[in-house]
């Protein structure tokens, strides 16, 4: 491990892992690397507050300064909760949880683990029936004032986890539409043909079919 690998590992370590994505990078990880590598400001997480403002600053052996107002502003940790009056199912807030503490099927109510549920906001923008609301759990608390390091490693392990099983996971979902186009082929060619009609049903199902398999390559 080089010398930029380390500190990418320390800072890291101090970030608040709910892979919030408002730093601008797709994880913490993403963000610590920018930092030791690329220089990138130490102000931009909003769930670690002014104290991981310093505690990143620390490490990386610079001046404190201001959070980035354009990232967010320092707040109370909350939890998301699911309104079943309105929740439709379509499983969108499930995808994009980073900690898969949102729970559910299709066509069936989601509810949210509570416990593992980091504050990260990820779901809300992607519900197409805004039924989640984020509800405070540390009154008077803002950023790690109001979430441990074991909580953090605890979220940390989830993402790990959830990133570890995603290749399968594409991998099974892939084969699966690969066998549905497969099976519409079959069928198409057990029904008496219909001319012009057949045809393009059979390019579209074709279509599909290349492409489900281009994905299931892609996923192994």
């Amino acid at each position: 491990m080089n010398a930029w690998e380390d500190l990418a590992a320390r800072l890291n370590d101090a970030l608040p892992q709910t892979q919030c994505t408002r730093c601008g990078y797709p994880d913490c990880r993403s963000y610590a690397e920018a930092i030791a590598r690329d220089g990138e400001s130490i102000n931009r997480c909003p769930p670690g507050g002014q104290e991981g403002v310093r505690r990143l600053a620390s490490l990386a052996a610079c001046a404190p300064m201001p959070l980035d107002p354009a990232c967010g502003v320092e707040a109370e940790r909350a939890v998301a909760v699911v309104d079943e009056h309105w929740c439709i199912g379509c499983t969108l807030c499930i995808k994009a949880c980073p900690v898969d503490a949102i729970v559910g099927a299709a066509k069936t109510m989601h509810s949210v683990i509570t416990s593992d549920c980091n504050g990260c906001e990820l779901c809300i923008p992607v519900c197409p029936v805004d039924c989640i609301r984020m509800y405070s759990v540390t009154p008077g608390q803002t950023a790690w004032s109001a979430w441990s390091a074991e909580q953090a490693q605890a979220s940390r392990h989830l993402y790990e986890r959830r990133q570890a099983r995603m290749p399968e996971a594409e991998r099974r979902q892939a084969e699966r539409l690969a066998h549905k186009a497969e099976a519409k082929l079959a069928n198409l060619a057990t029904h008496r043909p219909v001319p012009g009609a057949d045809e393009a049903k059979r390019a579209i199902v074709e279509a599909a079919l290349a492409k489900a398999r281009a994905r299931a390559n892609k996923a192994r």
